[in-house]
């Protein structure tokens, strides 16, 4: 089963969020940036769906360091303050961003992309890997 990190600021959308994706993944939820990335250094994602804004680090700085380790997961931002630029977003390598309100449908639709696309990529990983 595919695993999806859910960060959010938000105690009433995280717990919507993990019940609505928990019925079709490993989900794990935390309410800052700081405590996915603890979440991401003992368990591998195939998607982390995130608020831009949160106290602390914000959901692009936590993008920014899941790149810079060069971790897996597809990176699903959410926001609610209007357009964050999601051109610049995805050339920073979001997976896809979203504005809220947001249907729970289009929520499932970018996460089993996500998780689609992040399977796909791991399988090729996997054939162009050297055999001894």
């Amino acid at each position: 089963m595919a695993n999806v990190l859910i960060v959010d600021r938000d105690d009433v959308v995280r717990a919507i969020l993990l019940e609505l994706l928990s019925e079709s993944y490993d989900c794990n939820a935390a309410g800052t940036a700081e405590a996915a990335l603890q979440y991401l250094e003992i368990q591998n994602y195939d998607a982390v769906l995130t608020d831009i804004s949160m106290l602390g680090l914000t959901g692009v700085e936590l993008l920014k360091r899941i790149q810079l380790k060069d971790l897996r997961p597809r990176v699903i931002l959410i926001s609610g303050n209007g357009d964050e630029g999601a051109e610049s977003l995805r050339k920073l390598g979001a997976f896809a961003y979203l504005h809220k309100p947001f249907s729970l449908e289009e929520i499932e639709h970018i996460i089993e992309r996500a998780v689609e696309s992040n399977r796909s990529a791991c399988e090729m990983r996997q054939q162009k890997a050297p055999t001894f």
